[in-house]
């Protein structure tokens, strides 16, 4: 409807429209770092459900809660249910976002920090920027990927730094993470531009019940279950925060401004973790955290300003 009016207004209004459009960059950046906010909640919060619950009951269960909570919205405001030419991308987007991303890095955080699994998922822009110029055929400027490339070298130095210059067993689950959850976020970035964000992901959250239900029902009888206040509050909020109403804004905030200047933002998401491993998990930064994060946030308002 929007695109008919703009091409049917008197060239007056269409001034108009471009405030408009810069407001709605505005708000989608908002809102993308909204998601971003959220995300860097989703390892401590793992963390402690990984106090009393087994990784594949955490994942099982945390995706079943989602699906309840985006189902009963889809119920209660009558979303239709997609065109059927939709589905083999919500499917991706379930696959990588709802199921890969959330398993391999709750398996990576049996054996490591949050703060190291934090800055190795920090390549998680610059891979989802890959992902949106193969799939959707984004085109970055130059100084876009300088700065991405800055940005992903400083969370490599960061992360080598942290680990001694040798890479541990759950860094095969992270990277492997990583590709899948930039093919998710590629998806339901597409998808977000013909249907509202939160019908993307509990769409997709519905459509994984069918293995996410029976995953919960093994797992939870062979994995011990015991509910502490830790581990019920971060069952909680991977379930409703990150795994929901995160991916909600986040999704709104790349229809808006675009896949690849979405993704930049989450350059900033394994420094926020950062923070929330010292004051939720008592873990312990080291000096290279503040320079890392300046460097990081240099790189993230380049490219904000770089035109893709």
């Amino acid at each position: 409807m929007r695109a008919q009016s703009s091409a049917t207004a008197p060239s007056g209004i269409a001034v108009g429209g471009s405030t408009a459009s810069t407001g709605g960059r505005s708000s989608g950046t908002l809102l993308a770092a909204l998601g971003v906010l959220a995300f860097s909640l989703t390892f401590p919060a793992t963390a402690w459900g990984l106090e009393g619950f087994g990784p594949w009951s955490l994942i099982a269960v945390r995706s079943i809660l989602a699906a309840v909570i985006a189902g009963g919205c889809l119920l209660v405001l009558r979303v239709a249910v997609p065109e059927r030419r939709h589905w083999a991308g919500l499917a991706v987007v379930g696959a990588g976002v709802v199921l890969g991303f959330p398993l391999l890095t709750t398996l990576a955080l049996q054996t490591s920090t949050t703060a190291h699994a934090a800055v190795v998922v920090g390549l998680l822009p610059l891979t989802t920027a890959l992902f949106s110029a193969l799939r959707v055929g984004t085109r970055p400027s130059r100084t876009f990927w300088l700065a991405a490339l800055a940005g992903a070298a400083a969370v490599i130095a960061f992360t080598v730094q942290q680990s001694g210059g040798a890479l541990t067993s759950a860094d095969a689950y992270l990277f492997a993470a990583l590709l899948v959850c930039a093919a998710g976020y590629t998806e339901g970035g597409r998808l977000a531009r013909v249907m509202p964000g939160w019908h993307v992901i509990g769409w997709a959250l519905v459509l994984c019940l069918p293995l996410t239900v029976p995953m919960a029902a093994v797992a939870l009888s062979f994995e011990p279950v015991h509910l502490t206040a830790h581990s019920v509050t971060g069952l909680l909020w991977v379930a409703a925060g990150s795994q929901f109403l995160g991916l909600v804004v986040w999704y709104r905030g790349m229809a808006a401004i675009g896949i690849p200047k979405a993704s930049q933002l989450q350059l900033a998401q394994p420094l926020l973790t950062l923070v929330w491993s010292v004051l939720l998990l008592g873990e312990h930064l080291t000096v290279a955290a503040p320079l890392t994060a300046a460097a990081v946030l240099v790189c993230i308002a380049v490219t904000q300003r770089a035109r893709g």
